[in-house]
């Protein structure tokens, strides 16, 4: 389980290397955020950024439970981890 700030870039890091596997989503995520690739390159590196990789992914439930079959994670681990990530602190009213 996900329980520091380490876990949680670790964790967005294995979603951001899924999410670049599947090329089709891949492009979903660069034309929805305004980023292009060497964005994403540099952005790797950045804790805001990764934060916006785990909001994308769990923007969709079959995305999440894609990215946790394929890397090994629980189900609610991407969403614990959004927590630990600038931003992620905020409340979820759902």
């Amino acid at each position: 389980m996900v329980s520091n700030d380490a876990e949680a870039e670790i964790l967005a890091l294995k979603a951001l290397e899924w999410l670049v596997a599947d090329s089709e989503l891949f492009e979903i995520f660069l034309a929805s955020s305004g980023a292009d690739v060497n964005d994403v390159k540099v952005g790797a590196k950045e804790p805001a950024f990764l934060g916006s990789i785990l909001d994308f992914i769990l923007m969709d439930d079959a995305w999440v439970k894609a990215f946790c079959e394929t890397k090994h994670f629980e189900f609610n681990e991407p969403f614990l981890a959004r927590q630990f990530l600038p931003g992620g602190d905020l409340p979820n009213w759902t």
